[in-house]
């Protein structure tokens, strides 16, 4: 793919307390073959390691920011390194401090949008948690996904939510109208551009433009899952979404800095529910019913971890933390903006 001139850019990397891992990925930075204009690091870290490592080595364009306690926190952070965006910066891109990425991601991500003008934001493509096989076959092979050529295996729970009937409406990438749908990681790896409705949060892009009316909720609190969801919710009204599976990386899900399981839990199930209904502000009581079934399967399937993985700890406590979240929706649901963007 050639690549055609465009406007500035800026990478900002929220961070904290992952000194090694954002090493890691700023020297993936500096391999680009398309550099960033502007590289802004907001360190949301309760000890100066992070400083440490950036001050002991040098990356061209590079801005450093430490923020204090009332700007801690995944979207707070990045509201904060938007607010400093450089004024001739046309596309800002977010990455996980977790990341390693290939040699042509920015030169692939960046391109998108000359290849698609009508894009206000493009994701990238995670290569190292899906294992895919090109698939030639008129018929999926039982237990496998299939789509476009290419085939993985299908997760427990998609296995059983076909036999209860639960399957997502939806293609990959798209919101269905009970949630619970495919993600990105259900596209291929075949160098395609998919028009999506959401992608993640860690890996994506956006023209500036956008900022000027969407901003990201502080409602996702600290860690912040599906807090990339709640935005992509919000940007569809203003224009397209895309996912350039060319535009590759790896992610190795750094284990500081992440909740215990109880609070992940309870993050899956009241945040998933918050994003939910953010897209559906009136669903029928089949797509409730829908809702609660998936919910309540993946608790039960994460109680059957405490059984057949290693990591029984953490599953019970996933479990148990889903549990209370279900328990809490039925007295008290979160309050929902009474507009998206």
């Amino acid at each position: 793919m050639q690549l055609i001139q465009l406007e500035k850019f800026t990478l900002i990397i929220c961070t904290y307390m992952r000194p090694t891992a954002l090493l890691k990925l700023l020297r993936s930075v500096k391999e680009q073959s398309l550099y960033p204009n502007e590289i802004i690091i907001v360190d949301g870290s309760t000890n100066t390691e992070t400083k440490d490592v950036i001050e002991s080595n040098s990356f061209n364009n590079l801005v450093y920011y430490r923020v204090k306690e009332e700007d801690r926190g995944l979207t707070k952070q990045r509201n904060f390194g938007i607010n400093k965006l450089a004024a001739d910066s046309s596309i800002v891109c977010f990455l996980d401090d977790d990341i390693v990425l290939t040699k042509n991601y920015f030169k692939e991500l960046i391109n998108t949008y000359k290849v698609k003008p009508e894009a206000i934001a493009v994701g990238g493509y995670i290569t190292n948690e899906i294992k895919w096989v090109e698939y030639r076959g008129e018929s999926c092979p039982k237990g496998k996904y299939c789509i476009d050529g290419y085939q993985r295996n299908e997760p427990l729970k998609f296995k059983v939510r076909k036999i209860l009937g639960l399957l997502p409406d939806t293609l990959p990438g798209m919101i269905c109208s009970s949630s619970h749908g495919r993600s990105v990681s259900f596209l291929p790896p075949n160098g395609r551009i998919y028009e999506v409705e959401q992608f993640m949060g860690g890996v994506s892009s956006y023209k500036t433009e956008v900022f000027n009316k969407v901003g990201f909720s502080e409602y996702f609190e600290g860690y912040g899952l599906y807090e990339d969801l709640d935005f992509c919710i919000r940007l569809l009204p203003l224009g397209k979404l895309y996912v350039n599976t060319a535009a590759q990386l790896e992610h190795y899900h750094e284990a500081s800095g992440r909740p215990n399981q109880f609070k992940y839990g309870k993050m899956v199930v009241k945040n998933g529910w918050y994003v939910w209904r953010l897209k559906n502000k009136r669903p029928s009581f089949k797509t409730k019913i829908k809702w609660y079934s998936v919910s309540l399967l993946q608790i039960t399937l994460r109680f059957m971890n405490v059984f057949n993985t290693s990591k029984r700890i953490e599953a019970l406590s996933d479990a148990f933390g889903r549990i209370y979240a279900i328990i809490g929706l039925m007295i008290n649901k979160p309050k929902l903006p009474n507009k998206r963007l």
